[in-house]
């Protein structure tokens, strides 16, 4: 079987234990049997479509080409020890982040912020969640906004600007979310 795949998904199915695929720079997937690609690309080619913002979705993701193609998934206990560190904090942690009011420019930062526990608002924010990319916006509307919120608007690195390694990228996207918002004005 002709799997291919590309260089943001090649290692969620190396990890699920795949080792025979290619991996196609420009999706041009002619010849593939199977393709493993984020949810948003489109393909006419038989496919597993994953996502891979949060570390839930990174590990059902896995779960998923390695259920499909029945490998044997790689072991990740470093990794699952972080995310539970990130999502499962104690009683009064998790309470405090329901307390911090975030607005996000994003569907990828949105799904990290929820996964999180905080709240997501679209009015008085006390921190403002964007992609890297829209710091050169041409929208005046969020130039003016982030500027507004000063120390509470919080940059996040887009796929273009961090790790091509989905549990890398989470952790490091993670790590920026945990040190800046548990930081409440």
């Amino acid at each position: 079987m002709k799997i291919y795949t590309t260089p943001m998904c090649q290692e969620v199915v190396r990890l699920a234990g795949v080792s025979q695929y290619t991996v196609k720079q420009d999706n041009n997937f002619q010849g593939a049997d199977l393709v493993i690609v984020l949810s948003e690309t489109e393909t006419n080619t038989p496919s597993i479509k994953i996502k891979l913002n949060t570390f839930k979705q990174i590990y059902e993701s896995i779960d998923r080409i390695s259920s499909r193609l029945k490998t044997e998934k790689l072991h990740m206990d470093q990794f699952k020890e972080d995310y539970s560190n990130y999502v499962n904090p104690e009683g009064d942690l998790l309470d405090e982040r329901k307390k911090i009011k975030v607005k996000v420019y994003s569907n990828f930062i949105r799904e990290i912020v929820e996964d999180m526990g905080f709240s997501l608002v679209e009015e008085k924010p006390d921190f403002l969640v964007f992609p890297d990319y829209m710091k050169d916006t041409p929208n005046t509307d969020i130039k003016n906004e982030i500027e507004f919120m000063g120390n509470q608007a919080v940059e996040i690195p887009s796929h273009k600007n961090a790790p091509l390694h989905p549990l890398k990228r989470a952790k490091m996207r993670y790590d920026i979310l945990e040190n800046r918002l548990c930081m409440k004005p």
